[in-house]
């Protein structure tokens, strides 16, 4: 297993990332909380995991450890992917999501794209007591981006969740509030916040 790759950011991408790793590029899927904490030419180290497939071999990669182990756990689930894991820690950070299982909050994992009222049942049912109590405060690390650059990362990341150009646009305005307040535009929050929105005008 490869537990982390260390090096610098050769190439970044709506979902991914390269990583320069001994002179070869790793290209690294992220959720965009994690690529917009990269910069170009700069290091970084990420949490990861790979996953193997009969025709391919993916790695994915993660701010921190904890979130990595959270990813791995929930594809424990029945019917859960790492695509679906890692969208799901795309818009609930790992504290939120043992907050919701653990109160049972059907809603907060309806949230999700891609999960409806029997998918968050079935994982309210089989992560009951395995994902643990909360070890932080639940909130989204800060992830800053530059004033130019959280709509144009947020923009492709709802159109990698599966939404639609217009649902992305829309998702984008109701934000921009929020992200003009901000000295230091949070991506991670910012989407949570638009999925949110999206969500409550299914």
């Amino acid at each position: 297993m490869i537990a982390f790759v260390s090096g610098q950011v050769a190439a970044l991408a709506p979902d991914a990332a390269v990583i320069e790793v001994g002179g070869v590029g790793l290209a690294v899927q992220c959720a965009p909380g994690t690529l917009a904490g990269l910069r170009l030419g700069t290091p970084a180290r990420l949490a990861t995991s790979l996953v193997v497939r009969e025709d391919s071999l993916t790695l994915y990669g993660f701010a921190d450890d904890d979130e990595r182990q959270v990813f791995e756990l929930l594809q424990t689930v029945s019917g859960v992917g790492p695509r679906l894991a890692q969208t799901m820690l795309a818009v609930h950070a790992p504290d939120a999501l043992r907050t919701a299982v653990a109160a049972g909050d059907e809603k907060a994992l309806t949230a999700v794209p891609g999960i409806g009222k029997k998918g968050a049942q079935r994982l309210l049912l089989e992560l009951k007591d395995r994902l643990g109590a909360p070890v932080g405060t639940g909130a989204a690390p800060v992830v800053a981006a530059g004033p130019a650059a959280w709509n144009d990362q947020l923009h492709a990341a709802l159109l990698g969740l599966g939404y639609a150009a217009r649902e992305a646009d829309e998702a984008v305005a109701a934000v921009t509030p929020q992200a003009e307040a901000a000295a230091e535009p949070n991506v991670g929050a910012l989407l949570r916040s638009a999925l949110q929105s999206l969500n409550r005008t299914r």
